[in-house]
């Protein structure tokens, strides 16, 4: 059974399976953490060109957090040293950055989590390191309206199933895997909460969704099958047929008329080609 509870934005919020219910200073906290995301994910994208390493694209990306007030929140949690995560090809997620240089055609996931006055704004956007081939191409653009789907599900009265339904439906149309070992998550003042949001489900299964819920989607798309495998080092997903994967991530609150994205672009720069 679901159980929901009310947070003030002054009490101490335990990760304790119960999915939260913010009020306005919870809206308030969100849209300034979100839009600081938004804008590291903005300010990064001249950087993602042939020749770049992915540690060099971190070091910006922690420079900018901090310049924004805020600290990465990837740092330290559960032993990671980065400050972002950068996933090229077939990493699914979790791509730990490092002196490799992107390669002419490589698709990219930067995923970024500001933590501002207390405040997680979580998101992630794909970008083309130079021009990648056509079928590379219309992965990320069918992510991307996957993505799109699935936020124009998350409706007040609506079943958290109805999200993954609709991203699942619009990925099958195209033959792509849709990843299930990730998930999208509750957050707030905590990194990962309560509810767990899978990206591919059924309508009219799950919590029902409410007023003040926050919640990422991050729908994984594989060009190939779904199947995930991790990496020796513990955080790296790869895809198990070495397929292509694209990925794309807001998070967004439920209103009392529909939702709102945290972590929109305000250039809009929502996905590539972004020059």
């Amino acid at each position: 059974m679901t159980e929901y509870q009310t947070i003030d934005g002054t009490e101490t919020v335990l990760r304790d399976g119960t999915i939260k219910l913010h009020g306005e200073e919870g809206y308030a906290g969100m849209r300034r953490a979100g839009q600081l995301a938004a804008s590291i994910l903005d300010e990064i994208a001249p950087m993602v060109q042939p020749g770049v390493s992915t540690a060099a694209i971190d070091d910006k990306v922690r420079e900018l957090t901090l310049a924004g007030g805020a600290v990465p929140a990837t740092m330290g949690y559960r032993g990671y040293a980065h400050s972002c995560c950068i996933s090229i090809n077939h990493v699914i997620c979790h791509g730990i950055p490092s002196e490799k240089l992107l390669k002419e055609g490589d698709i990219v996931n930067i995923d970024v989590t500001p933590l501002l006055d207390g405040w997680h704004g979580d998101t992630s956007r794909m970008y083309f390191a130079g021009e990648p081939p056509l079928k590379a191409r219309r992965l990320v653009e069918v992510t991307y309206e996957c993505l799109m789907l699935g936020i124009a599900a998350a409706q007040p009265g609506a079943r958290l199933g109805d999200v993954g339904a609709a991203i699942e439906a619009h990925a099958s149309q195209y033959r792509y895997g849709v990843v299930r070992e990730f998930c999208g998550h509750g957050l707030g003042r905590l990194f990962h909460d309560a509810p767990e949001v899978i990206h591919a489900a059924r309508a009219g299964t799950g919590p029902v969704l409410k007023p003040g819920m926050f919640f990422t989607i991050e729908p994984m798309i594989n060009l190939g099958r779904p199947h995930a495998k991790l990496l020796n080092d513990g955080w790296t997903a790869v895809t198990r047929d070495k397929s292509l994967s694209a990925q794309f991530e807001h998070s967004l609150g439920i209103t009392e008329t529909g939702n709102e994205i945290f972590t929109q672009s305000a250039k809009g720069l929502h996905q590539p080609p972004y020059a």
